[in-house]
């Protein structure tokens, strides 16, 4: 990160702003290169023979360190999302073929994919909710529906997305979705326009809005089977949650740090901004959440490794409300320390919080894991008192 990291953040910005915007920098295609030779590659996938070898405990500490730099870094290591979400999927519940085509390109770093999930016109955080359709014709399913903050889709290598839709609509509430793979030149795919988020249209990997209109892909590409899209999707935000989770403590950690450096260097009414009594206690409570957010992730990716994930459900789900909302109020008290500044984009804060921001929703809103963890936590109260009212009459 010292090496080729941080001093190259300035080139790519450049690269961006110089060229054609939703081109890859050649500056990412080389420090590849440079991280694949020395074997800093694949970083993540546990348990999978197409990785390092690291646990979600191992891992996540990386994963931080690439969140210093969220928008360049975990390419250079083939670590980024959706990738990394669509590659967990083809590891666990791709056929040998569909390997083949899409998870062998996609470890070497040669392409990039998408995931179409969520839809403009429902409440997708339910994701029974889902209006897109997959039909069976004979040999062929056709795949209409309407998709958007399709992330990756804005770039040129993005060869694949991982389409969720209705497939079997007369089922049970969550046997009725199914997952399938779709090149992104089928015949049908229509890219309506690159959504920004906060302003920030995040090239050259950028939110797509799009149609999919009776496009038909061979009944081969489907994942698992019929009505398992639920399954998959659960399976598939286990990990990328940690990820996201210590990619958003590596950003709280670099605005602390800025917050420091400023409010040491600014003069406010005869004294450093720092000497103010309500800069430090932000500072002090900004270093006691970020630390706090920390150890919580790193026992929910230890307890993935050693119980699996559905039993540390709960602790997924509460470290999904509590890294992006700690690293929104981090650094949102490093702007206001910034003043003018903070809103700009010298500093790198207003993408950072638009980055956290987007987070509190993206992989399920905080209203949606909240409410998990209180009927787990219920479900747990309860069960301990009835056992110990039994222990009372025995």
């Amino acid at each position: 990160m010292d090496e080729h990291i941080y001093p190259n953040e300035a080139t790519f910005r450049r690269q961006i702003a110089e060229g054609d915007r939703w081109r890859p920098t050649a500056i990412v295609e080389e420090l590849k290169t440079t991280a694949r030779a020395e074997g800093l590659w694949n970083l993540f996938l546990p348990d999978s023979e197409h990785g390092a070898g690291l646990t979600n405990l191992e891992y996540a500490p990386l994963c931080e360190i690439m969140g210093r730099s969220p928008v360049f870094a975990p390419e250079v290591f083939n670590c980024s999302a959706p990738d990394t979400g669509n590659m967990e999927v083809l590891v666990r519940y791709g056929t040998l073929d569909q390997k083949r085509r899409w998870l062998e390109p996609l470890l070497a770093g040669d392409m990039r994919s998408c995931f179409a999930m969520t839809e403009p016109d429902v409440a997708s955080s339910d994701a029974t909710n889902i209006r897109s359709r997959i039909v069976r014709d004979e040999g062929e399913y056709v795949l209409t529906g309407r998709k958007w903050y399709v992330s990756g889709a804005g770039d040129p290598r993005c060869k694949v997305a991982i389409f969720m839709g209705k497939s079997n609509p007369d089922s049970p509430r969550h046997r009725q979705q199914s997952m399938i793979l779709v090149p992104m030149d089928a015949p049908g795919i229509t890219v309506t326009r690159m959504l920004p988020v906060f302003g920030f249209d995040d090239a050259p990997h950028g939110h797509a809005e799009i149609v999919f209109d009776k496009v038909r892909v061979p009944a081969s590409n489907l994942l698992l089977g019929e009505g398992r899209g639920f399954e998959i999707a659960q399976g598939r935000l286990g990990p990328g949650r940690v990820h996201h989770c210590m990619r958003l403590i590596g950003q709280a950690e670099v605005a602390l740090e800025k917050m420091c450096r400023r409010a040491t260097q600014r003069v406010a009414f005869g004294r450093p901004v720092a000497d103010q009594g309500v800069t430090r206690e932000r500072i002090a409570e900004a270093r006691i959440m970020i630390d706090a957010a920390r150890f919580l992730v790193l026992n929910a990716a230890w307890k993935m490794d050693t119980v699996g994930n559905k039993i540390a459900k709960k602790e997924i789900a509460m470290i999904k409300v509590l890294a992006p909302n700690v690293a929104c109020q981090v650094i949102d008290w490093a702007m206001q320390v910034h003043g003018g500044g903070g809103v700009c984009q010298d500093f790198g804060l207003s993408s950072a919080y638009a980055q956290a921001r987007t987070l509190r929703f993206a992989d399920g809103p905080d209203e949606v894991h909240r409410n998990a963890v209180a009927k787990m936590e219920l479900g747990e109260q309860t069960s301990i008192a009835e056992a110990l009212a039994s222990r009372k009459r025995a």
